[in-house]
């Protein structure tokens, strides 16, 4: 079983395994909550609003639409297209124009139907806004049920038109509304970007079912209003065939789903928790399907993922010195206490929990690529930070659905193979032979990047930069616990087994060299004197460019104190075993740096600072000493 993306589902569900060639989604199509003027819909008044340039055939749609159930206006392809461009146009109409005063009420908050009214009159084109996005998401809800299946209506047919299944101009004013940063409303942003991913995973080749038709569009047999006249309601088999039958075009969804894509990805800069949530239900939506994992993660989403996910150990240093294992108590919640902006700093409110949880839900789920591209394993280990990330969240244990998660997500790190190198969905949906892919990445996968990495990526570096997070004493602390998700045993014993192994094969320099790398420098055998001694040496590296003393030199300036006090206490040793070692970290400009720390207020790290500098003055240490 995969983990769920739902939000009730905190314990009952577990990672796939790693054989998998995708994360199956669990759940429902992601919901959103009511708008807060809901209330105020039913008493929308159309001939008013002149802004909008409705014409009389529009608005009378509008109110049949209203007196009818919604399966009834969609139940005919050609009348639900109209009746979404109609709403589409609404978008386009009111966006331009509204207040504001709508966009100011709390999104949490669920107005009284007085309020509404009040609302309505002040901000009419707002609460406008809120009723085409609400309707629209309806619209694909009911299109994503065995109802529409029955019938032969899909998202495809309803918003992609033509004869070659183009997706229809108005998608535009969606990406409006999504498009106006901090002057927007948060409730119209996050669903209207919600209803645009729908849309446009509707064309993902990886999405079609398969199924053939079961026979022309019919109505809703039964409907408040009134049946139509056959004539009406029924269509020449041909027409119908045609209809139902249209592939939508993946080639016209590239662009928007690029466009939404990098909507996403600015909205993960953020510090604002709020903001942050405005776009994970859309991210969670792109994830299900191969082609929004592969965009996601060329744009450089795995990148800001693992940046959020860190988020809440900016400012903090760690608190495990040598010997103190990393606590995993699912109290725990210390190191989560920035995660977003209204956690305090004594517990993690269960909004955070639940947007950390989805965070490294997305995460997994991109992981999935791994053996697809080369240039996804190598945002995977760039800087380490997404496996620091997936770590951090192991040890501080906020949930145990977000340790199941994360849990998943290193076990996929840790068993990822380059078999299938750069393996690319065609737009059949089928995997493209090697000579047909300089075709193929001209539509579905024309945003990857092709160019050459200097190092092999695969699941020995992944578990280096585990080793050096400290995973192996998380895991031995976790397989000392009871879980009842057999899926969740078994990824902690797969990554024991596997962590175990690659240790005992790794030298005491590469275990240095690869903690070094990550930059997660902890106290123990690799940071003594005797170390040292061995190993100076080693220091000036393959190619002579010192580049592990640099890696030290730039960790000085470490928020985490810990890491600063032992790249001064490194660095410091180099100098003293390493012929003209002082003058090399006085070149590379060590000194300066940690005489900035003889002052510092860490008394520890002053101390580390202190004797550093003196080893970089003094000759003979020993004598020192």
């Amino acid at each position: 079983m995969a983990p769920s993306s739902s939000s009730s589902s905190s314990s009952s569900s577990s990672s796939s395994s790693s054989s998998s060639s995708s994360p199956q989604v669990v759940g429902t199509m992601t919901t959103i909550p009511p708008s807060p003027v809901a209330a105020a819909f039913r008493h929308i008044l159309w001939d008013p609003l002149s802004s909008l340039r409705l014409t009389p055939q529009e608005t009378a749609l509008l109110r049949m639409a209203e007196t009818n159930p919604i399966e009834y206006t969609l139940g005919d392809a050609r009348d639900a297209t109209m009746y979404v461009r109609v709403l589409l146009k609404l978008l386009a109409e009111a966006s331009f124009n509204v207040s504001g005063h709508v966009a100011r009420i709390p999104e949490a908050e669920k107005c009284s139907e007085n309020r509404a009214l009040d609302a309505l009159d002040a901000d009419p084109l707002g609460v406008v806004t809120h009723y085409a996005i609400a309707k629209l998401h309806t619209i694909l809800k009911t299109l994503a049920s065995p109802w529409a299946a029955d019938n032969n209506v899909s998202i495809g047919n309803v918003f992609y038109a033509g004869l070659d299944g183009d997706l229809i101009e108005q998608w535009k004013s969606l990406l409006r509304v999504i498009s106006k940063g901090n002057k927007g409303d948060y409730y119209a942003q996050r669903c209207a970007a919600l209803c645009l991913a729908l849309i446009l995973l509707a064309a993902c080749p990886s999405q079609r079912s398969g199924t053939t038709n079961k026979g022309a569009v019919k109505k809703s047999a039964s409907t408040k209003g009134g049946a139509k006249s056959a004539s009406a309601s029924t269509s020449t088999s041909a027409t119908s065939t045609t209809i139902s039958s249209r592939v939508p075009s993946y080639a016209s969804a590239i662009e928007p789903l690029e466009a939404l894509t990098a909507w996403t990805i600015s909205q993960l800069k953020s510090s604002n928790s709020q903001t942050v949530g405005t776009t994970i239900p859309t991210i969670m939506t792109l994830m299900s399907a191969t082609e929004g994992r592969q965009i996601f993660a060329a744009s450089g989403g795995i990148k800001y993922l693992s940046r959020q996910l860190l988020r809440h150990r900016e400012g903090k240093g760690r608190h495990n010195t040598a010997g103190n294992s990393p606590s995993i108590s699912s109290g725990t919640t210390d190191r989560m206490s920035n995660a977003t902006t209204t956690t305090s700093t004594s517990s993690t409110s269960s909004a955070s929990v639940q947007q950390l949880y989805e965070l490294t839900f997305c995460l997994w789920c991109l992981t999935y690529e791994l053996g697809n591209f080369a240039d996804v394993r190598a945002d995977f280990a760039k800087d380490g930070l997404p496996v620091m990330a997936l770590v951090e969240l192991v040890t501080s244990a906020p949930r145990e659905k977000v340790v199941r998660v994360a849990l998943a997500a290193l076990k996929n790190l840790a068993t990822c193979t380059t078999n299938a190198e750069n393996s690319t969905l065609g737009e059949d949906g089928n995997e493209v032979a090697d000579d047909d892919k300089e075709n193929s990445n001209k539509q579905h996968s024309r945003h990857h990047r092709h160019h050459h990495h200097h190092r092999r990526i695969d699941a020995k570096v992944f578990l280096n930069e585990m080793i050096a997070c400290g995973l192996i004493k998380a895991i031995s602390l976790l397989r000392e616990r009871q879980f009842s998700d057999p899926d969740m045993i078994a990824d902690i014993d797969t990554l024991h087994h596997l962590l175990q192994q690659n240790f005992k094969d790794m030298t005491r320099w590469e275990v240095y060299q690869n903690e070094v790398e990550t930059g997660q420098l902890q106290w123990g055998s690799t940071h003594t004197e005797a170390f040292f001694k061995e190993n100076a040496k080693m220091m000036e590296g393959s190619n002579g460019d010192f580049h592990i003393v640099k890696i030290l030199i730039s960790l000085i300036s470490s928020k985490d104190e810990d890491i600063s006090a032992i790249a001064c206490f490194d660095l410091g040793e180099f100098c003293r075993h390493y012929p003209n070692g002082r003058a090399i970290a006085k070149r590379l400009g060590a000194k300066e740096l940690v005489m900035g720390l003889i002052e510092h207020d860490n008394p520890e790290l002053q101390r580390h600072a202190l004797l550093c500098v003196s080893k970089m003055m003094v000759h003979n240490w020993e004598y020192v000493k």
